[in-house]
């Protein structure tokens, strides 16, 4: 009888513990992971042309057009944060989700995954409202535009819920879209594919060219809860 009891004893102190452990887990999910290190690029590769580098802890891109992506894996069912700044007033660039394969090129992103664009002016290139700062581009468009020129900062959180994205862009939406929503037609052929994205896919941060130059001060990532 006493063995009998003693068992239970350790059988339901192992059981808390585990418990105990499965809490820790659960409760550490909603925190936010450091994608960028602040030091150097581990964790990350270039492909395409131009390039990115660190300086002064920041992550700067060069020339382009390229993509340099986070080489931990498929992303999906978190929230990105992305805080960044414009050299100029204002310049080009953008964060890549939603990639259905771990990118070899830089154009196979841009047809087949979603870009969140970042460009408060697009009209200096002949485009419209949908190719704007916060927006799917070229898919949806803008329910706010709070995009802040260069220098000044911004913050860009951007949720990927199964087949819903939402981009938060200086605590204003911009975006919020569900795969199967109505788009608007191609109308230039560096435009992406229609079609549905993965509910999970790399992503990527966008080196656009050499008069586009965007600063980088963090990138996290936090699962959804």
């Amino acid at each position: 009888m006493r063995k009998t009891i003693s068992s239970l004893a350790i059988l339901f102190v192992a059981v808390l513990t585990v418990l105990g452990f499965v809490s820790s887990i659960r409760a550490e999910g909603g925190e936010w992971k450091q994608l960028f290190n602040g030091k150097d690029l581990t964790g990350w590769k270039h492909v395409g042309p131009g390039g990115v580098t660190v300086e002064d802890g920041l992550i700067k891109t060069h020339g382009g057009m390229g993509l340099t992506y986070w080489t931990g894996g498929k992303i999906g069912h978190c929230k990105l944060r992305v805080v960044y700044k414009m050299r100029d007033f204002n310049d080009n660039s953008g964060v890549f989700i939603r990639i259905p394969i771990e990118p070899r090129e830089e154009w196979m992103p841009v047809h087949y995954g979603y870009e969140v664009q970042i460009d408060n002016h697009p009209e200096t290139s002949n485009e419209d409202e949908y190719h704007i700062t916060g927006t799917l581009y070229s898919l949806t468009k803008p329910l706010a535009k709070p995009g802040k020129p260069g220098p000044e900062w911004n913050t860009m959180e951007i949720t990927i819920d199964g087949p819903h994205t939402v981009v938060v862009l200086n605590g204003v939406k911009v975006t919020d879209y569900t795969e199967g929503q109505p788009v608007p037609e191609r109308k230039f052929d560096f435009e992406p594919q229609r079609g549905t994205r993965p509910s999970e896919g790399w992503f990527g941060l966008q080196n656009h060219s050499d008069n586009d130059i965007v600063f980088f001060k963090e990138v996290a990532i936090q699962p959804l809860k």
